[in-house]
Formats: C-alpha cells, sequence, structure tokens
C-alpha cells in the first residue's frame, strides 16, 4: 500500500509517497511525471519516513545542506539506477552536465539519455536532478519546471 503527505515548501506543495518504510517518491504538485494515478490508491499518513523527509527539506530549504539522506526504495532500471548515484554525488551548490553524467557511465552514453532518466526521476530534490545542467551550464529540462530550477540552483550557490 503507498502512503502519502503533503509538504508546502517556498516553491511550492510537494508530494511524499512511501512504501510504509522507505520514501518512494517526491514530487512538486503537478509536475510532469507526477504520479495522479497513485493518488485515489494512496493513503495519507503520518510515518516516522516523512517526519524524516520533512526534517531535510526544512534543513535544504533553509539554504543548508541537510547531511543525510532518508531511507529511498527505487524501483527502476539500472541505467536510471547509475544516473541517480551520480546525482547523488554531486555535491551541494554545484552542477554537472548531462554529458558529463553520460560519460562517467559509458563513453558511447548521450547526454539526452541521461537527461530522461533525470527527467523521471521519482525522488526529486533528495536526488538532486536539478544540479545536473547542459553543456556551458544552460539550464535544460526540469520536470518541476525550469523556474524551480533555477530558484533551487540560486538557493544552493547563494548558501554555499
Amino acid at each position: 500500500m503507498e502512503h502519502f503527505f503533503h509538504y508546502s515548501s517556498p516553491l511550492g506543495g510537494i508530494s511524499l509517497f512511501s512504501d510504509g518504510e522507505a520514501l518512494t517518491g517526491l514530487y512538486f504538485d503537478g509536475q510532469r511525471y507526477f504520479p495522479d494515478k497513485l493518488m485515489p490508491f494512496s493513503t495519507e499518513a503520518d510515518l516516522p519516513v516523512f517526519r524524516q523527509t520533512a526534517r531535510w527539506l526544512d534543513v535544504y530549504f533553509s539554504g543548508k545542506a541537510p547531511g543525510f539522506v532518508p531511507p529511498i526504495s527505487l524501483h527502476t532500471t539500472s541505467f536510471r539506477r547509475a544516473v541517480y548515484d551520480i546525482l547523488l554525488g554531486i555535491p551541494f551548490g554545484e552542477t554537472m552536465t548531462y554529458g558529463e553524467i553520460a560519460k562517467r557511465i559509458d563513453v558511447r552514453m548521450s547526454a539526452q539519455a541521461v537527461g530522461g532518466a533525470a527527467g523521471h526521476n521519482p525522488v526529486s530534490l533528495i536526488i538532486p536532478c536539478h544540479r545536473a545542467v547542459g553543456a556551458g551550464g544552460r539550464l535544460t529540462g526540469y520536470a518541476g519546471g525550469l523556474e524551480r530550477k533555477a530558484a533551487l540552483l540560486k538557493l544552493e550557490r547563494s548558501k554555499k
């Protein structure tokens, strides 16, 4: 059974999802690939993982690196997991291009494939897909919207 919790952030509402033990989703409300189909089958709950995630978000939106990651459970492909693992390694306030991520996985990998995986990131913010940028630092692609991506990067850079 899926559970959900709603968090109010400075950039809009965020819906959290859990299997009861770990975080399975974190989405800005209404973002692209939002799991609308899950909502009718999810129960609102106050779970330890939601409290941990809310604490992580509170620290993050205060402009600090949280220093911990709540438990996450991802049901995804090995390629997407490889992309998410690299994204998790990008330090607070820094960025990496989609092309650089692609080369770390496989020299023949395309930046577009990495962008597609990042765009379907089910645990936005905690897996910091907003830290992936286009060539030359261009802001491209973010399921939560480019204005949010810019705001998140500005928050991190101003408090680093």
